[in-house]
């Protein structure tokens, strides 16, 4: 492998057709070419789960793409996990790999080591892929802490890093939205550095990624996941449709919620990527400003004019929450830009989402003294 050669992927979450498994018995099984799933954001909780509760039982062992050739257009940060029971979860390549990547996860937990598979033509199309095409994989062990600790963050929705040297033999995990809770060590304080310093770097381009770092010390294999937002629109009308169709250019999920109680269940299993679009100004929609304040998570935005943005303050007030919680509810919602179509204000609304997880504020660039974008 040469310093200087990385693993280009299509940045994004797994295959959309990819089913997480959570098997009791270490048999794999095959994927069908065409099967509804869940969003990407469901998947990845599905994955963090399964994580948290393979550490239960031990370390994980963990299957990743070191380098590639062939199928065509596929996504970052496929990983396949599995536990000292038998069981895994994810998948790599929609399954076309299987046969390579069943009896990896069961050796990676002893040894760290590297397997070279191929697809040909007519499995790969089988399969969903575009080509034919081969892979090195990568399996290690990961230490349970390591294990819980990347479970956790992708579960609540936050941004997480896997950063491994490229044999396999250290790892560590990075998480939070700047990725500075740090779990492990790559065995000093150099490959460390480098390694939260590519993982930070990455993260400001907002998108999923795999990578090979080349440090002085040997290669890096980088796994980042940064979470897609999915938007919850909750009500009717032209500036709704205009948010979810502004949502889905940006490659982001989104719904329509006009029931309360289903809006409330929404917010409260929120995850940090999660975005509410309050148009409804019905007082009994509060319930779910509340869940959302109590529950910690997500970006909560609601629309309505000054009186009804004072009007619902001091109810909120009534109900119990400070200033400080009611800070996070950001009314009315949207960046001052002017705007006065739905279109427009579909714009200034996905706008703030943007820079709040970007920790930025929405300022116009020729005044910022910081980085220019990301």
């Amino acid at each position: 492998m040469s310093p200087g050669s990385t693993t280009r992927l299509r940045r994004g979450f797994p295959d959309p057709r990819a089913i997480t498994r959570h098997d009791t018995a270490p048999a794999f099984r095959r994927y069908p070419g065409h099967v509804t799933a869940p969003d990407a954001t469901s998947r990845l909780r599905d994955l963090g789960g399964a994580l948290r509760r393979f550490a239960d039982e031990g370390d994980v062992g963990v299957v990743r793409v070191l380098e590639r050739h062939g199928f065509g257009t596929v996504e970052s940060g496929q990983l396949v996990v599995g536990s000292t029971g038998g069981a895994l979860a994810g998948i790599l390549y929609r399954g076309a790999l299987d046969d390579s990547v069943r009896p990896l996860a069961a050796a990676s937990l002893a040894a760290p080591q590297s397997r070279d598979a191929h697809v040909t033509e007519p499995a790969a199309l089988e399969a969903g892929l575009a080509c034919a095409g081969g892979a090195t994989l990568l399996g290690h062990p990961l230490p349970a802490g390591h294990a819980r600790a990347l479970g956790a963050a992708l579960e609540s929705g936050l941004p997480a890093a896997l950063v491994s040297t490229a044999d396999g033999s250290a790892a560590v995990v990075l998480a939070g939205p700047e990725l500075v809770t740090v779990t492990g060590s790559l065995g000093s304080p150099e490959l460390d550095e480098a390694a939260a310093t590519a993982a930070r770097t990455l993260l400001r381009r907002g998108a999923t990624v795999t990578e090979q770092v080349p440090t002085e010390r040997g290669d890096l294999l980088l796994d980042l996941w940064v979470p897609v937002p999915s938007v919850l629109v909750v009500g009717a009308g032209a500036i709704g449709d205009a948010v979810l169709a502004q949502a889905a250019l940006l490659g982001w999920g989104g719904r329509t919620e006009r029931d309360l109680d289903a809006t409330v269940a929404a917010v409260e299993a929120f995850s940090d990527a999660d975005v509410l679009v309050l148009l409804d100004h019905d007082p009994a929609f509060d319930a779910a400003l509340l869940a959302g304040i109590r529950h910690g998570r997500g970006f909560l935005g609601a629309l309505g004019s000054r009186r009804t943005q004072s009007a619902r303050r001091e109810r909120l007030l009534a109900a119990g929450l400070t200033e400080d919680e009611l800070a996070r509810v950001r009314g009315p919602v949207g960046l001052d830009i002017g705007a006065r179509t739905p279109a427009e204000t579909a714009v200034s609304i996905v706008a703030q989402v943007v820079a709040a997880r970007s920790g930025r504020a929405g300022s116009a660039l020729a005044a910022a003294e910081g980085r220019i974008g990301g």
